[in-house]
């Protein structure tokens, strides 16, 4: 199974790939988390390359992303995949459509061309998009040493969430949206809840997950939990 995760910068999403990876793995599931660009050492020369790197044209920018998403899936994510296990990646082929074929202005239909000619059409069977608000999503990364992409302003980063919406409309099969403040996966029986918006009371947990016949649950802005199958549309 290949999963990925899209959103802006500060919208939450490699928290939520790691929570995700660690509740397939309780289930006793081979997990994969990647991120891009990375999880090659050509990906991450790349990725430093063009993050921490000097100027680099827009086509430049989408041809290096590419680039290092072919090398990843040669090397990394189709392997993975072929004896069975979960892949969960931090960004994938849609990042470049949002940031390079709508934010840049290089074409949705160009830049999704040539990603799937360098990844040979493989793409994931659920893409999780998790949406803050551009304001929201600046404000968390304050603190933090940007990289060149991070740099770019509000007008930027509100083209690229345009960008990731407009995907999510052309996709529907695939995508699902969720709002990137308040969601949050558990176990059933947590251990951690890593819930900062529940209340504290040690018996929070074993009352709202009461009757939930899942190890794994999730949990949205409404705190009503319902299992990972269910939140997937798959069966895991």
């Amino acid at each position: 199974m290949f999963i990925t995760f899209e959103g802006l910068d500060g919208s939450g999403k490699t928290t939520q790939a790691l929570r995700l990876g660690a509740l397939f793995e309780a289930t006793g599931a081979e997990v994969v988390l990647t991120r891009e660009p990375g999880g090659t050492l050509l990906g991450e020369e790349i990725r430093d390359l063009v993050l921490h790197g000097g100027d680099v044209t827009p086509w430049a920018e989408a041809a290096l992303y590419a680039a290092a998403r072919a090398q990843h899936v040669e090397q990394l994510i189709r392997p993975a995949l072929d004896r069975g296990a979960t892949v969960i990646c931090d960004r994938y082929v849609d990042s470049s459509v949002a940031y390079q074929g709508i934010a840049r202005g290089l074409g949705l239909e160009r830049v999704l061309e040539l990603n799937l000619a360098a990844v040979g059409g493989l793409m994931p069977v659920r893409t999780i998009l998790l949406e803050v608000a551009v304001a929201d999503a600046a404000a968390r990364l304050g603190g933090q040493k940007l990289d060149r992409i991070e740099r770019e302003g509000e007008e930027f980063r509100s083209r690229v969430a345009a960008g990731f919406r407009e995907l999510a409309k052309r996709f529907p099969e695939r995508y699902l949206t969720l709002d990137g403040r308040k969601f949050l996966l558990v176990h059933a029986t947590p251990r951690d809840p890593l819930d900062e918006y529940a209340p504290a009371d040690p018996d929070y947990w074993a009352r709202r997950l009461e009757g939930i016949d899942a190890d794994i649950v999730c949990v949205g802005h409404t705190h009503q939990p319902f299992a990972l199958e269910h939140f997937l549309g798959l069966n895991v």
